[in-house]
């Protein structure tokens, strides 16, 4: 019998391995981009067409390659990082295994061009499905640029399995942003098909981030800081009161080097306890600086779970120092024993003499008896309540009231009998209208009392308004007379683009001024009472938090949370003419008995029921 183990073609080889390092085009850039902050490079910048999936081009100003290099630099396990299985355990570069650009080659069409700051030329080197086609010398600047074709031209299984180009670009920047928050002292530029996506200048951590998130986080960042024999950690938590259920905005670094931690995670939330809101979770952008011999960051292909030796002692450290940034800038209830007022605690020493504390008591005493005082002790009491004291208890020896029947208000007619959905709803008609607290609605019927939830009721009403201007393409919108600007990150910028088509049926006219700024031209007619711009920045948010379901039911989703914004609300007074303009409406919907979610809106007390309260 044949022997029938055989040795695989490092071809081969080199697809497999890209099959664990290289899972889409975030996956190239990462790898790019960290091997040319380990070259030293100040200057990076990306350029990506269709998500990556037709080029990707990296840049950077480093200290560039020879010719020898650039060439070996394609072969597997060939690295500059390590030379022994030692290193791994002292690593303080962010690529080691020699396995990106072997994995990239194998799946892709590559061009490499890079020169040292010493030589006169630099290198050319063309490569197909990890067969050197072309190796020359030419005319370069310093540094490297690596240009990826064609991912997965060559694995078509894996190209198929690729998302769409939204979805794809969104894990790019995400990438990107991971990167640009490590390293604040790069300049950094994103462009995705010629349009400028990132452009970020050096600066200090907490800049980075307010360039990388948003603008509107800044006021949201409380800083922590704290170094002990084990870990220091640095960085930044939001405040409570912005904690979203968005899972975005959460970041832990080791060692600069990004990472995923759920027992860390738990460590933080927990010192959030008793001050978020039910499913929300807080942002924070925290720093730990460990020896490196004390992680181990080659439990992964993609090197974002990282092994701790002393992750039990870090975890009460991390809560403590979240906690301390918390009081500290007042967003945790705290104990100030310095402020005025507050209780003298005295220091006693050896010597001080110790004195039982007395009571002085008047034997004397009566409640009972006539006004006059006494003394003891010096102290004089007040002996008695008024003689007249009796005249207090006036009016609280009267039957208890009874409600005639004719207190009954006249519209609520008990008449035993069943009624259908569509009987109600003509009985209704007919009826008059009362407000039970400034949040129902209250009407008879020949079955009984119906109750109407008249922000639920509003809700579903607006919802099939929206949802049927969506769906026929009808732009209903006003004009404002003052168009307002503002500005998004780079991450919600995306979101929002995909959602302006709907938008703009809805009643929102928005125009792209720049990389993330955007002008609100015209917003809904029945916009009372929102500022369009937190409106929008609310649908994005909530977009992001919908995930692959909020995009399956896009129209639907979009219709429903502008209708819970803009609908009457729990509180608001309305008129008699209003309440049955709103029964009328809700009536003339397609269901009015539940919210798009579920909700319900109405319910009949029955006849029987209310006769029963009265046995």
């Amino acid at each position: 019998m044949p022997d029938i183990i055989k040795l695989l073609p490092d071809s081969v080889a080199n697809q497999i391995a890209a099959g664990e390092v290289i899972q889409r085009p975030a996956s190239v850039i990462k790898e790019l981009v960290e091997n040319a902050i380990d070259a030293g490079s100040t200057k990076i910048t990306i350029l990506v067409r269709d998500a990556g999936k037709t080029s990707i081009q990296v840049t950077d100003n480093g200290s560039g390659m020879s010719d020898t290099d650039a060439r070996m630099a394609f072969e597997r396990h060939a690295t500059s990082k390590i030379s022994s299985a030692l290193d791994l355990f002292a690593l303080h570069t962010k690529g080691f295994r020699g396995e990106a650009l072997a994995s990239i080659a194998a799946i892709a069409q590559v061009e490499l061009k890079t020169r040292r700051k010493e030589s006169e030329v630099g290198t050319r080197i063309c490569i197909n499905g990890s067969e050197v086609e072309r190796q020359e010398s030419i005319s370069a600047p310093q540094g490297t640029t690596i240009l990826v074709k064609n991912l997965f031209y060559n694995v078509p299984v894996r190209r198929k399995f690729l998302k769409a180009n939204s979805t794809e670009f969104r894990y790019i920047l995400q990438e990107a942003m991971r990167i640009a928050m490590v390293t604040p002292e790069l300049n950094l530029s994103l462009y995705h098909n010629d349009e400028e996506v990132l452009n970020l200048l050096p600066g200090n951590t907490r800049q980075r981030i307010v360039g990388v998130m948003g603008k509107r986080i800044n006021t949201n960042l409380l800083s922590i800081n704290v170094e002990t024999s084990v870990v220091r950690i640095s960085g930044f938590v939001g405040k409570p009161e912005y904690a979203r259920k968005k899972s975005g905005e959460q970041y832990f670094f080791v060692n600069n080097r990004y990472m995923r931690h759920p027992y860390f995670h738990r460590a933080v939330v927990e010192a959030y306890s008793g001050l978020l809101k039910p499913e929300t979770v807080p942002s924070y952008f925290i720093y730990l600086d460990v020896d490196p011999e004390s992680i181990d960051v080659n439990i992964h292909p993609t090197k974002t779970e990282i092994k701790f030796e002393n992750e039990q002692a870090i975890w009460p450290i991390l809560m403590a120092v979240v906690k301390e940034g918390l009081g500290k800038f007042s967003a945790a209830p705290s104990i100030d024993f310095d402020q005025e007022g507050a209780v003298e605690i005295p220091v006693l020493s050896n010597d001080t003499e110790i004195k039982v504390p007395t009571v002085n008591l008047n034997p004397d005493y009566n409640p009972f008896t006539r006004v006059g005082t006494s003394t003891v002790g010096g102290t004089t009491y007040k002996k008695n309540a008024p003689e007249d004291w009796e005249k207090l208890y006036n009016g609280f020896e009267s039957d208890s009231a009874t409600v005639p029947d004719e207190t009954v208000h006249p519209e609520i007619k008990l008449v035993p009998s069943d009624l259908g959905m569509h009987e109600a709803e003509q009985e209704v008609r007919n009826s008059s209208f009362l407000q039970l607290k400034n949040q129902y609605i209250v009407t008879s019927v020949k079955s009984g009392l119906m109750l109407i939830d008249q922000h639920k009721a509003h809700t579903r009403i607006l919802f099939e308004k929206y949802l049927s201007n969506i769906q026929n393409k009808r732009r209903v919108s006003q004009k404002l007379l003052f168009p307002e600007t503002f500005h998004l990150n780079s991450a919600d910028t995306i979101v929002l683009e995909e959602l302006t088509e709907s938008l703009g049926f809805l009643g929102f006219e928005l125009d792209k001024l720049g990389t993330n700024d955007f002008v609100i031209n015209g917003v809904p007619s029945d916009l009372k009472g929102q500022h369009p711009q937190v409106l929008i920045e609310n649908i994005v948010n909530h977009a992001s938090e919908g995930g692959r379901d909020y995009k399956e039911k896009l129209d639907e989703e979009l219709a429903d949370f502008m209708a819970a914004k803009t609908a009457i609300q729990a509180g608001q007074s309305l008129s008699t003419e209003e309440m049955e303009d709103l029964v009328n409406q809700l009536f003339a919907c397609n269901n009015p008995n539940y919210t798009f979610k579920g909700g319900k809106v109405l319910t009949i007390l029955q006849t029987e029921d209310v006769q029963n309260l009265f046995k």
